[in-house]
């Protein structure tokens, strides 16, 4: 195991109609006015931006709106909230909504107390200030509403980066399972696949003797594996609800990946297909984490044998791990098709023939991708054309 620091700070009020209790929350960690900053219509359509004005109002907080984020939350956004927050002299945000408008808020938060523009934070330089962020969490998937990390798509540079920084934590989320009810199966289980993904990225290491974040990061797959079918055929599985919204939460605060070197190539060469597409990243994830696994299997089949006897129940093969390996990644794909995700290109919308746009996109002459197998150019040529099954 690696030398490590883990630092979590964020404040968690979880259960039914807790969003009841954000304007005294925003109160007692300090905001005294605050951007309310969301998406669009289901937040308004259910009565949630109603009742958490209401919560505000009553707790004698001020408040400015931002509505508009969209899926892949977008640099504009981010350039008009940071406008207004300076302009009202905005000390907190709160968000409402999923990990796009939490990744949107957490950008407008580092952009206000800086003088130059907020992307530099997605190109590398470190995050030094930031308004305290808030959420009223309404997807599991993302995991920022406890993360020190944020994705934008920036429009005219093409380009979809992050930037992480314990500074970017949300001071406190609150998460009510029953916000989650009304999603639709298909971003259900985006949110699934994105919880599982956060898991693999971690799972996947060079880092040796890792016993107890192995087991973790294996209870968190299992839990994946066994509720998202539950919530999918019931919606209202509070229950069901509940195990997958806290498994979002621990799968990408980090506690299970301390100590362990962590990989993430899957997930950025996922930014190039979404930030080209505009697809939900939890279906990119699922079309390219079998195509990074069948191509990586053979630099660890142990671990791979691993996963598959311990997450999806194989039986091992001591004389041949590697058809236990692939028999791990075969079940993987199963679970996947089985709550309506797509494996391949085709399914996603993608195309082969956009493959070489996607690895320049990556930019990969200015920065690595991945730690468990450092992929070069060609190597993520490969991995794409193996989603999108070019032989």
């Amino acid at each position: 195991m690696n030398n490590f620091k883990f630092y979590s700070p964020t404040y968690f009020e979880f259960g039914r109609e807790t969003e009841t209790k954000a304007g005294e929350l925003v109160v007692r960690f300090g905001g005294k006015k605050v951007l309310l900053h969301y998406g669009g219509g289901s937040v308004v359509r259910s009565g949630l931006l109603a009742r958490v004005k209401k919560s505000l109002e009553k707790a004698g907080v001020q408040y400015i709106e931002l509505g508009g984020v969209v899926p892949n939350p977008r640099s504009g956004m981010v350039y008009e909230g940071i406008e207004i927050c300076r302009k009202e002299n905005v000390d907190f945000i709160l968000a409402v909504g999923g990990g796009s408008t939490i990744d949107s808020a957490k950008a407008i938060a580092i952009g206000v107390p800086y003088e130059g523009d907020f992307w530099d934070f997605y190109q590398g330089k470190k995050i030094e200030k930031a308004l305290p962020v808030a959420t009223v969490l309404t997807l599991a998937a993302t995991g920022s509403e406890a993360s020190n990390s944020s994705v934008i798509t920036h429009e005219k540079e093409n380009m979809k980066r992050g930037t992480n920084s314990d500074l970017i934590r949300p001071i406190f989320s609150i998460l009510n399972p029953e916000l989650t009810t009304t999603l639709p199966p298909y971003q259900t289980a985006c949110g699934a696949t994105d919880i599982f993904a956060h898991i693999l990225e971690r799972y996947f290491t060079n880092t040796k003797n890792v016993e107890v974040t192995d087991r973790m990061c294996e209870s968190i797959m299992l839990t994946i594996i066994n509720e998202t079918p539950k919530a999918l055929a019931n919606p209202n599985d509070y229950d069901a609800r509940a195990n997958i919204m806290w498994a979002g939460m621990v799968a990408h605060n980090d506690i299970c990946g301390v100590g362990r070197e962590q990989d993430w190539a899957t997930h950025q060469l996922e930014h190039e297909l979404s930030g080209l597409y505009d697809v939900a990243h939890g279906a990119g994830l699922a079309v390219m984490f079998p195509a990074w696994m069948k191509y990586n299997m053979k630099h660890d089949v142990m671990r791979f044998a691993q996963f598959a006897v311990r997450v999806f129940g194989c039986q091992m093969d001591f004389q041949n791990p590697e058809r236990t390996a692939k028999e791990g990644i075969a079940k993987f794909e199963q679970f996947l098709l089985s709550i309506g995700m797509p494996i391949r290109f085709k399914e996603l919308g993608a195309k082969a023939e956009d493959i070489p746009t996607l690895v320049e996109m990556l930019k990969m002459d200015t920065r690595s991708v991945g730690s468990f197998v450092k992929l070069t150019k060609k190597d993520a040529e490969a991995i794409y054309k193996l989603a999108a099954d070019v032989k």
